[in-house]
C-alpha cells in the first residue's frame, strides 16, 4: 500500500497540491537566500532591528522549507533539492546588494505578497482534494505571514499620521 492509501487521499486530486507545493519549496529557497542576503548585507539606520528581524525571518523561511519537502514526501511526491532547478521554476527572483532597509523591506514585502496569494491557491487545491493537513499548514503560514506584513508596513511607515 502506498501512503496516500493510509491517508484516504486520491492521487490525482493530489497531483496539483504536489506541483504547487514544489513550486512554493523553490520560492521559499530563494526566499530564503534573499533573506540572508539582506541579514549580511544591512547597512545604516535601523541596522541592529533589521540585522536581528532578517535572521529571524531566514531562519524562519529555512523551517518552513524543510516542512514543505517534508509534506510533499508525505503526499507521495519529490521535493527538488538543487538550487539550480529552483531557480528555473521560482517566480520569487534573487536579489543582491541590497544594503538599504527600506529597500530590503518592500522586497520582503513584495515576496510575501506573492507567496501569500500562491498559498491562498494551494489552500483551495488541498480542499479540493480533502488534503486538510496541506490546507492547515498553509493557514498557518498564513496566519504568521499576515502579522509580519503588518508590522513591516508599521515599520516602513515614513510619517505618522495624525
Amino acid at each position: 500500500m502506498k501512503t496516500l492509501d493510509y491517508l484516504h487521499l486520491n492521487d490525482a486530486k493530489v497531483a496539483n497540491v504536489i506541483s504547487a507545493l514544489n513550486q512554493l519549496l523553490a520560492d521559499f529557497q530563494v526566499h530564503y537566500t534573499n533573506l540572508r542576503g539582506f541579514h549580511w548585507d544591512i547597512k545604516g539606520h535601523g541596522f541592529f532591528v533589521l540585522h536581528g528581524k532578517f535572521e529571524d525571518m531566514y531562519n524562519d523561511a529555512a523551517e518552513k522549507v524543510d516542512e514543505i519537502a517534508e509534506r510533499l514526501l508525505m503526499l507521495g511526491g519529490t521535493p527538488e533539492n538543487k538550487f539550480s532547478e529552483y531557480l528555473k521554476v521560482a517566480k520569487v527572483k534573487e536579489i543582491s546588494g541590497i544594503s538599504c532597509g527600506s529597500e530590503a523591506v518592500d522586497h520582503i514585502l513584495d515576496t510575501y505578497k506573492y507567496l501569500i496569494g500562491a498559498e491562498r491557491k494551494l489552500i483551495d487545491l488541498a480542499n479540493e482534494a480533502h488534503d486538510d493537513a496541506t490546507a492547515d499548514l498553509m493557514t498557518g503560514y498564513l496566519k504568521e505571514q499576515e502579522k509580519m506584513v503588518w508590522m513591516l508596513v508599521a515599520f516602513s511607515t515614513k510619517a505618522c499620521e495624525k
